[in-house]
């Protein structure tokens, strides 16, 4: 019978005691954590072992949370990694911006350790979730292949992340269906994320710029959310 290897997180925090805080959190909650201190040791961490999710603190010393996630999501290889940031800052400007460059989550200290570990469970839990038979959807030339979390069109690969790759699932299951932003925080990020439904547009906006296809596809619908229209017969 094979055993399933456990799911690795890496955390960059410079806090030595939120470090061990969050590590053993997270060991208690049957993950493996990996720690790192400085921002200069995230990228060759995870070239080494690469980790099912990443937790970032925003002021790290060495390259701080923005950039590292910047450069997440420009490597190929770790783009669809998802991200959690964590920061002392409260703004909502902060918080855009993280999302912006990619995170799919975003806590604010002080927070409790186990509000952290049902962000990571919620968000690894719907990296995985609701399917179909085959694990593929389609959307004219748009195919997404839920197994491989890999989005195409006209057959060349569109690289998105976790969170983004979560909402056009999500959209793609409920085509021709009005669904609210909260609805759609709900059932794509946890039931209990702070951010506002800013985020919901941030991401929607990120869709339509990286699928052009979907500029006119997402029909936003005014003081309540999205819909995806059905596609135009061929």
């Amino acid at each position: 019978m094979s055993v399933r290897p456990p799911t690795r997180i890496l955390v960059a925090e410079d806090d030595p005691d939120i470090g061990s805080l969050l590590e053993h959190y997270l060991k208690k909650a049957g993950f493996l954590p990996r720690l790192v201190a400085s921002g200069r040791d995230v990228m060759p961490q995870i070239k080494r072992e690469t980790p099912d999710l990443v937790v970032l603190d925003l002021m790290l010393p060495g390259l701080d949370g923005l950039q590292l996630c910047r450069a997440i999501r420009a490597d190929a290889a770790t783009a669809v990694i998802p991200i959690i940031m964590l920061t002392a800052k409260a703004e909502e400007s902060d918080r855009i911006v993280g999302l912006e460059l990619g995170a799919d989550d975003y806590i604010t200290k002080p927070f409790s350790p186990n509000e952290v570990v049902a962000r990571v469970r919620a968000l690894l839990r719907r990296a995985h979730r609701g399917a179909p038979a085959d694990n593929r959807l389609s959307y004219g030339s748009l195919t997404v292949d839920v197994d491989r979390h890999t989005v195409k069109v006209s057959g060349e690969e569109v690289k998105l992340t976790a969170k983004e790759f979560l909402l056009l699932q999500y959209l793609m299951q409920h085509r021709g269906r009005v669904l609210s932003r909260d609805l759609l925080l709900s059932d794509v990020w946890s039931y209990s994320y702070t951010g506002g439904t800013r985020t919901v547009d941030v991401h929607v906006r990120r869709l339509r710029e990286k699928v052009p296809m979907l500029a006119d596809a997402i029909v936003t619908v005014k003081q309540f959310g999205y819909k995806l229209l059905d596609p135009a017969p061929a």
